[in-house]
């Protein structure tokens, strides 16, 4: 499994810049001429997933929008109000906070420094100056646990998450409703091995759920989902990729990815924050906006059985429409069927 192995490990070597810009919105401006974004991601951005897809966003705000960009990793919750309050301090004009785990931080450095835009992906909150932005990842989720109760064997599908967050709960949640729309007696294992960068024991746990007669894994694990693709390809079964494409990740085992477009939503928000139109609040996208989807990999989409693709299409419509009911994050039940 090295060469699924080498797509985690690169790191990539990357380097603050300074300057500061001018918007007409609240928070007010600074005195320079030039727009600064700043990403704080939870892991690296070599996962091929959650923290890649946000590093694509600041890559194209940089080139799309001139920004001048900064890049940090926290490594523990401690570093979240020192990194915040550091871009603030030096006039940054937006900070992308990706993960609900920043939430109280960025509310508390939005106080501290009005002047400054705080974006927090999976954030529960909002404020004047921070924005929550929300993906309704449940719904890709649902038509994928759809798909997997149409092809299922076992009557058995498992999920594998990094630390037990509610937008993780609701993504699970939702493959939950789709998997028993399909599949009414089926059952899906659950387990969070507490980080989102112990490849090993997310492959631990997936061999695990295999044991119990998992046929298809999700997973919501950032980087240590490599771990549960090479649980997938070893054992031959199927399994999803998270928030970017991964099928070229596990071509073998990796059957369609939940894709949300974190990319074209952060260069939307910085470019209404640049223009002076971006209103506080908190942001939701899902399929309706074109954000949220479901790819397909080409190299397995001949091991699907004639008509699911059609009934998927049509399940997808649904929900487009408000025809399916999904999970919402009141009420959530962390265990499993």
């Amino acid at each position: 499994m090295k060469p699924l192995l080498s797509r985690f490990t690169l790191m990539l070597a990357l380097f603050a810049t300074l300057c500061g810009c001018r918007h007409r919105s609240s928070p007010t401006s600074n005195a320079s001429n030039s727009f600064k974004v700043a990403l704080l991601t939870p892991g690296p951005v070599s996962d091929a997933g959650w923290n890649a897809a946000a590093f694509d966003g600041l890559q194209s705000i940089k080139t799309k929008l001139g920004a001048d960009t900064a890049l940090v990793q926290t490594t523990a919750p401690s570093d979240f109000a020192d990194a915040l309050r550091d871009f603030g301090s030096r006039g940054f004009n937006c900070v992308f906070a990706h993960g609900f785990e920043y939430t109280d931080a960025a509310l508390q450095a939005g106080r501290d420094f009005p002047k400054t835009w705080f974006i927090v992906t999976s954030g529960s909150a909002s404020s004047a100056n921070v924005a929550s932005l929300t993906f309704k990842i449940e719904e890709a989720a649902y038509v994928e646990g759809y798909l997997s109760g149409l092809m299922t064997k076992t009557g058995v599908a498992g999920a594998i998450g990094g630390i037990e967050l509610p937008a993780i709960r609701l993504t699970f949640a939702g493959f939950q409703r789709g998997f028993l729309a399909a599949h009414p007696n089926g059952r899906l294992l659950v387990i969070y091995t507490g980080s989102f960068e112990d490849v090993g024991a997310a492959k631990e746990a997936a061999l695990a759920q295999i044991t119990q007669g998992a046929d298809f894994l999700i997973h919501e694990a950032d980087a240590a989902g490599l771990g549960v693709f090479q649980a997938a390809t070893e054992r031959r079964v199927y399994a999803f990729g998270a928030s970017r494409d991964q099928n070229d990740v596990a071509p073998a085992a990796v059957i369609a990815s939940a894709v949300t477009d974190i990319p074209g939503a952060f260069l939307k928000i910085a470019s209404q924050i640049k223009d002076g139109d971006f209103q506080s609040g908190r942001l939701e996208y899902g399929m309706k906006d074109q954000m949220v989807k479901v790819v397909f990999n080409p190299a397995l989409q001949d091991r699907i059985r004639g008509g699911v693709i059609d009934q998927i299409e049509s399940v997808e419509r649904d929900i487009i429409a408000g025809k399916v009911a999904l999970p919402d994050a009141s009420g959530l039940n962390a265990n499993s069927k």
